[in-house]
């Protein structure tokens, strides 16, 4: 992706999971804003967005973070949301295992407290161990940790996919969570 689309991309990051008054923006219940209102928003702040654009970016990120409603009107962040808004995703029974990437500098409250949600909605987990991989070394030297889903969802933890792929949960409890050997 090129250094034009990677700064759209941030600035839909932003604005569709966590600062849509920004830019004057609004999003409805779950999450989805009008494409032309984002478009014009956008452009009297200073940031030029056509539907074209806009409808590369959802297509090709391959991080899949953005959707489009089925008729092409609407657009909103498929997770990762700091502001309350509803998925609409229903609870799903995850694999036996997960994975999350976190840097080794975080396994101090890790340990002690899990995984927390933090300024986001949900932790996020994946069944892929070389993304958790690229998520930890965006924080520094990265750590996969794998999280016991299986034995979570058995008793009573939701589980959620998200449209891209990511499984959300609103925490993990420590004793869910497989640290590596010598960390």
């Amino acid at each position: 992706m090129s250094s034009d689309l990677v700064r759209i991309s941030k600035f839909l990051s932003l604005v569709l999971r966590h600062q849509p008054e920004r830019i004057g923006l609004s999003l409805d219940a779950h999450g989805w804003a009008a494409i032309e209102d984002l478009i014009e928003q956008a452009r009297a702040h200073g940031v030029h967005l056509t539907r074209e654009l806009i409808g590369h970016i959802v297509a090709t990120s391959d991080k899949k973070r953005f959707a489009s409603s089925a008729d092409g009107k609407m657009i909103r962040a498929n997770q990762g949301h700091s502001i309350d808004i509803e998925l609409d995703l229903e609870p799903r029974q995850p694999p036996e295992i997960l994975f999350h990437g976190t840097a080794h500098h975080a396994l101090v409250g890790i340990r002690t407290r899990g995984l927390q949600s933090g300024t986001r909605r949900h932790v996020h987990l994946t069944s892929d161990e070389q993304a958790a991989r690229k998520v930890g070394a965006r924080h520094g030297r990265p750590v996969v940790l794998q999280i016991r889903a299986g034995g979570m969802w058995r008793e009573g933890w939701r589980f959620y996919l998200s449209d891209n792929g990511v499984w959300l949960t609103d925490q993990v409890p420590v004793e869910y969570i497989g640290f590596p050997n010598g960390v």
